[in-house]
């Protein structure tokens, strides 16, 4: 940052007192070797190792980069190595205060230091996200003239957020989630280092472990719950920050969950069965209790969409689709707001009606596979494109089902070794109730049988509910057809 009379005042009165800023401000590292992390960002050679002198030289100057990741990782941090570090002009701005006047003004001062001082310029810019179009268009002819070496930070997809021609003048680097590992690392050299709190307390096992749990890999929250803890600690004559002393500084229960342990798969198997089982209740209590943890959402949403498939299938066909769409959301969002997507996804799966019948069939015919059911594929489903294809009888005998009635043919697909086995095996609940007649009808047909033809060959004129009753197109069917089993069916009807 550019110095000036109140921010060299601040970093003396910073200096003679340590207490004075928060414990993260204190512990930030001085160089790249105390990051925490990222260490795929920090091998030799790297954009980040560049930006801070080492290994210049040469034609090819450092690049600009985008640093994009949750918040709390060390975006700001990283950057604030380099300010640290370089011995270029570091200028730092944030996209929620400034605007195209302030970052013309920067690269204009840019200019005159390049041009009269021969010093180049890193320019900082924090939530880039939060620029308009017009905004990120001002910093074009810098970067691409490199007048000015932009490191831009942001939590939000830059794919979505950033104009494409600033990120094609830029790297983009992808900052990983903090592990405990990582966490763990920092908590001790803050309790120890003489710019942290200097062996003052002790962080015993049990409240380390929780304070892990409600950082939920961020860097910043684990500094500030560990300093809150220690506040109080010491305020009660205490050498050590015990698990009840740190819950009452920062206000939270310790949650009994071990994400590396029997904890982590039971209460996700807890969370898959409460779906499963339709109770809504039980199953948000257990999504609580893994996002208060720290679990990563990612897990959670991948056994979701895991759920969809498995437990609900065909009885609700957009049970997928809004579980890959919560995944894909909280890829981009990140916690906090991601629980809010999560329980929406949840909740939708647990009142969804329910069916097992696509993952029972694949599994019953890995089985066959598995045990060697798995002969040639019959001639006529050949490939009989390549030349000589033909001569070995590939394709001959074969049906286009396009150019007959109904669009079937009366033909075997299946190998001599499966033929007429059958997998699937639809319910009568919810949206899978419409299959459970056409799949009949097309099996018989399939194999020749006698059925209707034309254009009701294909058709679904009536889809029989439970106990018989016939669904046509119009009226309460759509209600019927959702309804998860027989009691609701009849509450519908009036029965």
């Amino acid at each position: 940052m550019e110095p000036d009379l109140f921010t060299a005042a601040a970093e003396d009165r910073q200096e003679k007192d340590p207490a004075g800023s928060p414990l993260a401000v204190r512990m930030r590292p001085r160089t790249l070797d105390e990051v925490v992390g990222q260490q795929h960002l920090l091998k030799p050679g790297s954009p980040l190792r560049r930006l801070v002198g080492e290994g210049e030289g040469g034609p090819a100057g450092p690049s600009s980069v985008f640093l994009w990741g949750p918040p709390g990782i060390g975006k700001t941090t990283l950057a604030y190595v380099v300010s640290q570090a370089t011995n270029k002009r570091f200028v730092e701005l944030s996209a929620i205060t400034a605007g195209v006047k302030e970052v013309r003004s920067v690269i204009d001062g840019a200019r005159r230091a390049s041009g009269g001082y021969g010093k180049e310029t890193v320019l900082f810019l924090d939530e880039i996200h939060r620029f308009s179009k017009a905004q990120q268009d001002s910093l074009l002819p810098a970067v691409e003239n490199r007048w000015v070496t932009l490191i831009a930070a942001t939590t939000e997809n830059p794919y979505f957020s950033v104009i494409s021609p600033l990120l094609s003048r830029s790297l983009l680097l992808t900052l990983e989630p903090l592990t405990d590992d990582d966490l763990r690392g920092l908590l001790k050299r803050a309790l120890t280092d003489a710019r942290g709190l200097a062996g003052a307390v002790t962080l015993p096992e049990d409240t380390e472990a929780h304070l892990l749990r409600i950082a939920g890999g961020d860097a910043r929250r684990a500094l500030t719950a560990l300093e809150a803890g220690a506040g109080s600690a010491i305020s009660k004559g205490e050498k050590e920050i015990s698990l009840q002393t740190l819950e009452e500084s920062v206000d939270r229960a310790a949650v009994k969950y071990d994400r590396a342990g029997d904890q982590h798969y039971d209460v996700a198997s807890a969370l898959i069965k409460s779906i499963r089982g339709s109770d809504v209740d039980a199953a948000l209590h257990y999504l609580a209790r893994m996002i208060e943890a720290g679990e990563d959402p990612r897990f959670i949403a991948r056994r979701l969409m895991i759920s969809a498939s498995e437990d609900i299938g065909l009885a609700d066909p957009t049970a997928l689709q809004t579980a890959v769409a919560a995944a894909q959301a909280v890829a981009m969002i990140g916690f906090p707001e991601a629980r809010i997507t999560l329980s929406q996804a949840t909740i939708a799966l647990a009142l969804a009606p329910k069916s097992n019948a696509a993952y029972m069939a694949i599994d019953a015919a890995l089985a066959d596979v598995r045990a060697g059911l798995a002969g040639p594929v019959p001639p006529h489903l050949r490939d009989s494109h390549y030349q000589g294809a033909k001569k070995l009888g590939h394709g001959k005998g074969y049906q286009y089902p396009h150019d007959l009635p109904g669009g079937i043919a009366a033909q075997q697909y299946a190998p001599d070794e499966v033929h007429g086995k059958r997998y699937y095996t639809p319910t009568r609940y919810g949206s899978e109730a419409r299959y459970y007649d056409v799949v009949e009808r097309v099996r018989s047909r399939l194999a020749g049988e006698a059925g209707p033809s034309g254009s009701e060959a294909g058709a679904e004129a009536a889809v029989p509910a439970p106990h018989g009753r016939a669904l046509s197109n119009g009226g309460r069917s759509r209600d019927i057809l959702m309804s998860s089993n027989v009691a609701d069916v009849e509450r519908s009807t009036g029965d």
